[in-house]
Parts: structure tokens; sequence; C-alpha cells
């Protein structure tokens, strides 16, 4: 789950333990061009306050001025359309003609989002269906569903843990690192266990460990919500993580240190109990090539690789890290009125 859909749910349960009218809001469908994607939520309060977001601003406009009105005081879930004509779209702010569809649930304690969320934060994958006839919620862990999708009178919704970040070194390129993780609604890690290091550490949000690298991802267990980091440029803490993290289904695994360094690496791997398919996983040198020289450019040539691999994007050698332009902290991979149009009922 991204920690923004856990902000949203946790705020629409904490509002409505205060006593609050609350509607979680959550988009179902889009046509054409749409700002925000199916699955999208936001929380919004009866005296019009909101968390999340489902559209660039117009829609939630609209949302508050309808719900201080009293338009949208329901008992049950009830489906929302914007954007039907190109006029209406552009009004709303949805560029192309878009069209977009909400599922508007006034929250309840039938709503089961306190037990959501500790699901979540138990590690668990875990698929909430609410009953649009009753507004009735129920919370299933054996699920397979993937995406959020209305069947029939239901909706579907899967939530997860957040995908977490492990940045193996605590030196000045793990900080760029791991504050535009951070951005990125990861749960973001910090090992070093050379303690003159983690002393200097000051980045609020992120968990940071003295633990020997193989140790630490031993204790984690990585998962395919898991991405490993190694930025240290010393073998004995980088290969002893990548040993542990090549075998586990983490979906990233990247390491710092220029295209010969990263060959000798992988020469080593070879010598553990770890298959060349395994190895073959490695991203390093770690990042696109951007032409990164600087620390943060290379930082943001990292995310903007793990991001691809998360979004499933098949990435050309064009793009892969080339160079090693910093001798401290490179070797990555970068070179271096009224808008409401209609309701719908499914």
């Amino acid at each position: 789950m991204e920690s923004i859909d856990f902000d949203v749910l946790n705020t629409a349960l904490t509002w409505h333990e205060q006593g609050h009218r609350v509607l979680l809001g959550t988009v179902t469908h889009t046509w054409g061009s749409a700002p925000r994607p199916v699955g999208s939520m936001m929380a919004i309060r009866g005296d019009g306050h909101v968390r999340g977001s489902v559209s660039g601003g117009c829609v939630e406009d609209d949302l508050i001025r309808r719900i201080q009105d009293g338009e949208l005081d329901r008992t049950l879930p009830f489906g929302l359309t914007y954007g039907l004509t190109a006029d209406e779209a552009h009004r709303f702010g949805l560029p192309c003609g878009g069209t977009l569809e909400i599922m508007m649930e006034p929250v309840s304690a039938q709503s089961r989002i306190g037990e959501l969320l500790t699901a979540v934060r138990q590690g668990l994958r875990v698929t909430r269906t609410l009953d649009l006839d009753t507004g009735a919620a129920t919370i299933a862990t054996d699920s397979e569903a993937r995406q959020t999708v209305l069947q029939g009178r239901k909706l579907i919704a899967p939530y997860g843990p957040r995908f977490r970040l492990i940045i193996i070194g605590a030196a000045q390129m793990s900080r760029y690192v791991a504050q535009f993780a951070l951005a990125l609604d990861y749960q973001v890690i910090v090992c070093d266990p050379r303690e003159e290091y983690l002393q200097e550490w000051d980045i609020p949000g992120v968990e940071l460990s003295g633990e020997m690298p193989d140790d630490l991802l031993m204790r984690l267990q990585l998962d395919a919500n898991s991405a490993v980091v190694t930025l240290t440029h010393d073998p004995k803490l980088d290969d002893m993580a990548l040993i542990e993290a090549l075998k586990s289904p983490a979906f990233y695994i990247g390491a710092i240190g220029s295209r010969t360094n990263n060959i000798k690496r992988r020469e080593r791997l070879a010598l553990f109990d770890i298959s060349s398919a395994e190895i073959d996983k490695l991203h390093g040198p770690v990042g696109l090539f951007l032409g990164a020289r600087t620390p943060p450019e290379i930082a943001i040539a990292i995310l903007a690789e793990m991001t691809a691999i998360r979004n499933g994007v098949t990435i050309s050698q064009t793009h892969a890290a080339r160079t090693d332009p910093l001798p401290e902290a490179s070797g990555n991979g970068a070179s271096g009125g009224s808008c409401a149009v209609g309701e719908f009922s499914k």
C-alpha cells in the first residue's frame, strides 16, 4: 500500500471516530486522460476538510461545496461521474475530454477500515470488498485481486504492504537516495555497521540499523515489495548484502560502482551459492543514464530506474547506467459554478 493511501484511510477512520461525517471517494473508472489513476482515494469531512486526491483539484473543490451544502448526505455508497462532455471536462481540469467515475462511501463502523489498516501494518496483502447495496465491507487475506474494480454491486480493492528500500551505507549519497525515496512513499531503512557514519545521520523518517548487512536482510525477509541498494564502495559490506538480496524476491537490487568494479563484483558473487540468473538481477552500475555528475543527480537516476522497474517498464541498454563520474559516491548509473455532471449506478 502506498503511504498516501494509508494516510487517507487512517485519516478517514480518525475523523469518523471523532464523530465527523466522512465520505471516502475512490476512482473506479477513467476514460481518456485523467489526472489520477483507478484506485486513487480521498477522504472528505462534512466541514470540507480533505485528505488525498482524485483529480487535479476541481473535482475536489466541487465535492467540498456539495458536502458542505448537504447534497452528499447519504447513508449508502453512491457513484459520481465527472467530465462527460469536453466543456465539462475543461471546467474540471480533466485533460483531453477525460472522464472519471468516483464511488463515494459514507464511512461507518461497517466500513471496517480499522481492521484493514491493522492487517496492512502486519505486512499482509488484503482485499476489501464493499457491498454497494448495504454499505458493509468484508476483509479477505487470500484474494488474488490486484487492482481496484467494480464487479456488479461490489467494489473490490486490494491493499498491501508499503514498498520499502534498504540502503546499505550511510554516507553522502545515501542521504539523497533516502530523501527522494521518502518523497516517493518508500519505507526507508539505512544500514551501516560503521558507528561514525550512523552518528552523523539526521534525515527524519528513516529507520537506522547498525547490524551487518546480511544479518539485517535475513531478519527483514525481503519480499517483492522490497528494494536494496548498496552504496558503501566497500566489498566487505556491499557484497554481504548482495549475496542475501540476490537470493530473495526483491524487485530491485542495485550496486554503486564503475563498470569495471561491477564486473569484478559479479565475478566475486559467482564464487558463492548464487546462480547466474540471480546475479543477472543485479543493476550495476546502478541507475539510469542521465548524464548525472553530482550525488543528488545520481540519486535521481537510481530512483528513476527503481520507479521504471516497479512500474513494469522495460529499460533498454541505451538508458542503463554507463559511467562512474564521482570518485566518492557514484558508480551509479547515471552519467553519471457546479462541476458535478451526474451520478451513476452500477
